[in-house]
């Protein structure tokens, strides 16, 4: 009876949401037009944003035990890093009532984690591990903006480092969903969820990184970067140039001048970058990758040139600045494409890439210091 009476709370919620950014969004906006932004448009981003947490939300597969919503790696988590980042810059006083859903469903998978099921039970040990990792990072990036860890978030943060691999050949990491899905879902995709992890930690508020009990799993999880950068795709092999920026030893300088210059190889004549070109593999149907830019790869580019102090004025930052705000589509999005299937852009499984280029282009164009016309 608990478990259908949350269910049902979930459904209306999300559901009362979705009606009220339907009206939302057909009021006109001063000064909006239907063309895409110049530079970038941060109200008709999070509105994108916004109306795509709604759907995932109301969507009957995501739904799990307990009343719960699974976390996904393309939808939340990329959410969660953007949107207390929206809200501070659109001035809203108030956390979104769309982002407080999503942090009530975390809040409660993580205040009753003995409890709660595996999102998948024939990946068991993989899929909550998986969470874990994926519940710290979003809770942390919520308390960074409000400048201290709530006792959940700590709660997250224990749950995570419990799961870390003490032995063997993940000793310092975590086993991780592998559907053979890139670029989150599959066998190197524990490394970059470990790199994100490690950026998150060093995030966080209260000096959290430097107390005593946190300093030997992060010691392992950075060994276990070492051990096994070599091995990653060039978009791996980014996370780690990222987090760089907080753990400067996390790279030895020659590996980070490669890394830079390949970066700089990889850019394409229009400005941006490409997701198959930095994580490269064979779609599932044999059909041909897309070769066109995209604002997940542009966005992850620049932050991790940004981290490695790159100046803003250098042309590779300028010229992917450049592409960001000339591609923000008139619905608010950013595109990108599955490397997986080839998948149709206008359905709402063809966005969950765009999800995600979405909140990287933001996260990028924030970084880089770009204003907006909204």
């Amino acid at each position: 009876m608990r478990r259908k009476a949350l269910g049902v709370g979930v459904s209306f919620a999300a559901a009362a949401v979705a009606a009220a950014i339907v009206c939302w969004r057909a009021a006109p906006v001063s000064g909006a037009t239907e063309s895409s932004a110049t530079p970038y448009n941060r109200l008709t981003a999070a509105s994108y944003l916004d109306s795509r947490e709604v759907w995932w939300q109301q969507w009957p597969h995501a739904r799990r035990d307990h009343g719960t919503i699974c976390i996904s790696c393309h939808t939340q988590v990329p959410y969660a890093m953007v949107r207390p980042t929206l809200q501070h810059l659109l001035g809203e006083t108030a956390m979104p009532a769309t982002e407080k859903i999503m942090m009530d469903n975390v809040e409660n998978r993580v205040t009753h984690w003995s409890e709660m099921l595996p999102f998948y039970s024939d990946e068991a040990a993989q899929s909550h591990a998986t969470e874990a990792v994926q519940n710290a990072i979003i809770l942390v990036n919520v308390d960074e903006q409000q400048g201290h860890l709530r006792t959940v978030t700590r709660t997250a943060l224990d749950n995570t480092w419990a799961l870390q691999e003490k032995s063997g050949r993940l000793a310092g990491g975590w086993v991780w969903q592998n559907f053979d899905l890139g670029p989150w879902e599959s066998e190197e995709s524990g490394y970059q969820g470990a790199a994100l992890f490690l950026l998150t930690v060093e995030s966080a508020p209260d000096h959290y990184a430097h107390e005593a009990g946190v300093r030997e799993p992060m010691q392992r999880l950075e060994g276990f970067l070492h051990a096994h950068y070599a091995e990653q795709p060039v978009l791996n092999q980014m996370y780690v140039l990222w987090a760089s920026g907080k753990v400067p030893a996390l790279m030895a300088e020659p590996e980070r001048a490669a890394l830079l210059q390949q970066i700089r190889n990889l850019q394409k004549p229009d400005g941006g970058w490409c997701l198959s070109s930095i994580d490269k593999r064979e779609r599932q149907d044999d059909t041909q990758q897309s070769t066109e830019a995209d604002g997940y790869a542009t966005g992850l580019a620049i932050l991790a040139l940004d981290a490695a102090g790159t100046s803003h004025r250098d042309p590779a930052i300028a010229r992917g600045v450049q592409w960001l705000e000339t591609n923000q589509n008139k619905t608010g999005m950013w595109v990108a494409t599955s490397i997986n299937k080839q998948r149709d852009l206008d359905s709402e499984a063809g966005k969950f890439m765009s999800d995600t280029a979405t909140a990287y282009a933001i996260l990028a164009l924030q970084k880089a210091g770009v204003s907006n016309n909204q």
